[in-house]
């Protein structure tokens, strides 16, 4: 019994083991797991929230198609009533009236129809409407996911430019370190004043701190991209894009193209025409007051009646049978005055068709600001990335020349330490003009129509 029991013990423990191991392998591989630029945009897509709403509106459109088709459908519908009556009665016996008890059992039985003819085409429009509404939910849902792509592209690169400015505060510490031990050795040997040990140390605090703020820079940015797609940020992390050198092919020689694809294109304009079909047909939806309607009606009803005061009533089934009768009815309905409800309904509408054409004419407007601002935009990046790197190059020669002059003691350390800062500015600003630049070419590939990821 002893052995069983050492043997159960023994299986529970290797059990036990093995899951904590499978849990500690499971965690770290989710802990490590980097996330792609399109992995983002595919889980933003499919989980956002308001990517999410958007759908359910193309669920309650496609509804409101169904409930439209059925108003073209006669309506149907049954009735069935039971009354109790309980009262008194004079009846005659003979030459003289007795007063009696009188109980009363009544029911009825109905089923009726009504279609309309027509309304004035109301109907038809209302139809036609549904099926506009749910067209301009997807290109509404369309434009939603449109934005938050850029949106998270935008929040992705973000990431990288703080980590490469992480990297470059990290190199600059790393370099400081070293040249505050080189100062140490400068300064041993009686080749510099000590003072220059004192400078070192505060250049290494500053890059120390430096460094703090970048690491900080990354974790929001990591942050503010995990809050996007909706993801725990514990563990979140992201696959780096080697962004090194980027080209002016990445540039348009014309806005034209651009501006010409995204008019006949972008889902904006495409929203703003179809709001100018909506409201043409709700102008003719108003115009429908103004028509006669026509509709047909029938109607099939039974009864039966019971009382105590007689014993000779016909069977319930019987008197159901005996007593069916059939209406039919046709119905004109002739608007006169309304009171100039009609009159009042059209000329908001064509108001509103107005408006909707000047909506369309302000879209155009806004697109082909936002095109060439960003063409414009993407223009001066780039060449505000390319007087980045010639200043860099000339900052490193620069910088090379003043270490040099340093270790000679032609140069002080404060003068050394300012060219470092120019240094670390213009490595600053190259990677700042790097990105917006990346990030620029990305919006004219987004009125385009062109993929975000690659």
């Amino acid at each position: 019994m002893k052995k069983r029991i050492t043997s159960f013990s023994n299986n529970n423990m290797k059990y036990g083991l093995f899951a904590c191991v499978l849990f500690f392998v499971i965690s770290s591989f989710s802990q490590q797991k980097k996330w792609t630029l399109e992995e983002c945009v595919n889980y933003a897509l499919e989980n956002n929230i308001t990517i999410q709403q958007g759908e359910n509106a193309l669920l309650t459109n496609e509804q409101n198609i169904i409930a439209a088709k059925g108003n073209f459908l006669p309506g149907v519908s049954a009735s069935a009533g039971h009354n109790i009556g309980i009262g008194t009665q004079r009846i005659d016996i003979g030459d003289s009236q007795v007063i009696v008890d009188r109980t009363s059992h009544s029911s009825s039985f109905g089923i009726g129809a009504n279609q309309t003819v027509f309304n004035g085409f109301r109907l038809t429009n209302l139809y036609k409407q549904s099926k506009l509404n749910l067209e301009t939910s997807q290109l509404e849902l369309s434009r939603i996911k449109d934005d938050i792509s850029l949106n998270v592209v935008n929040a992705y690169l973000n990431v990288l430019f703080n980590r490469e400015n992480l990297s470059t505060a990290q190199a600059q510490y790393e370099f400081s370190d070293k040249q505050l031990q080189q100062v140490k050795s400068l300064v041993d040997a009686g080749v510099q004043p000590r003072a220059n040990i004192y400078d070192a140390e505060a250049t290494l605090s500053a890059d120390a701190q430096s460094v703090t703020l970048a690491e900080n820079n990354v974790t929001l940015s990591l942050l503010t991209l995990s809050q996007l797609l909706q993801v725990p940020f514990e563990g979140f992390n992201v696959e780096v894009i080697n962004i090194e050198n980027p080209s002016e092919v990445l540039l348009y020689d014309s806005v034209l193209p651009v501006l010409n694809y995204a008019l006949e294109n972008r889902s904006e304009i495409k929203i703003a025409e179809k709001n100018i079909e909506n409201a043409e047909l709700s102008t003719e939806i108003s115009k429908s007051g103004y028509l006669p309607s026509v509709s047909l009606g029938y109607g099939f009803n039974t009864n039966a009646f019971y009382t105590n005061l007689t014993q000779n009533e016909a069977a319930f089934l019987d008197q159901l049978n005996n007593q069916k009768s059939h209406s039919f009815n046709l119905n004109v309905n002739i608007p006169i005055f309304s009171r100039f409800q009609n009159k009042t309904a059209v000329a908001k509408s064509k108001i509103q068709e107005e408006n909707s054409k000047l909506n369309l004419d302000q879209a155009k407007l806004n697109l082909e600001s936002n095109i060439q601002r960003a063409f414009t935009d993407a223009k001066s990046a780039f060449k505000a990335f390319d007087a980045a790197k010639k200043s860099l190059a000339a900052q490193e020669l620069s910088f090379e020349n003043s270490q040099e002059r340093f270790n000679i003691g032609s140069m002080t350390s404060f003068e050394l330490d300012q060219a470092r800062i120019r240094l670390v500015n213009s490595q600053a600003s190259l990677i700042n003009a790097k990105y917006d630049f990346v990030f620029k070419t990305k919006v004219l590939d987004f009125y385009m129509g062109k993929s975000l990821t690659n």
